[in-house]
């Protein structure tokens, strides 16, 4: 009889353990957090994208203020974050959690000195005022350059207007 009981709150606890562990499983926090680019310079932005965060969560660094994680279509929540301008260059670790559960998983990044370059605005930095006389100097200088260079060449050859 006692070997029966023994077997009977055996099997209860296995039972329970196996019901529980897949709820536990589900609902166990961001997993396989990437940071793209791993290096940033000082304002460029970075992608954080977690897996696990079902109804969104947050991400926060000392490098960048905190940023929301929404879920796409596929289950990964994703951020992009905006380095501060002032962060001191190098290595920061970053904090991800999920809304539905307190667990927080940490990763790391580099910043980088200096800015990045401005590439691939396609012509909307426009030119300064100073450029702009530089390059009208220039045209006009070629202008006259020009017409003195026609007038001389017609005195010499004798043409006629």
């Amino acid at each position: 009889m006692r070997a029966s009981r023994a077997l009977a709150v055996s099997a209860t606890a296995c039972a329970a353990l196996a019901l529980a562990a897949p709820s536990a499983g589900a609902n166990s926090g961001p997993t396989n957090v990437t940071v793209n680019p791993f290096s940033v310079h000082q304002g460029g932005t970075i992608e954080i994208t977690a897996q696990g965060c079902g109804r969104g969560g947050t991400v926060t660094s000392n490098a960048f203020p905190r940023a929301d994680l929404s879920v796409n279509s596929t289950g990964r929540s994703r951020a992009t974050a905006r380095i501060r301008d002032n962060a001191t260059p190098g290595r920061y670790n970053l904090a991800v959690r999920c809304n539905d559960n307190n667990r927080v998983v940490t990763h790391q990044f580099e910043v980088l000195a200096g800015l990045g370059a401005l590439g691939g605005l396609g012509g909307s930095v426009g030119p300064s005022s100073t450029e702009m006389a530089i390059g009208s100097a220039l045209v006009a200088s070629a202008a006259v350059g020009g017409s003195l260079f026609v007038a001389r060449r017609r005195r010499l050859s004798g043409a006629r207007v």
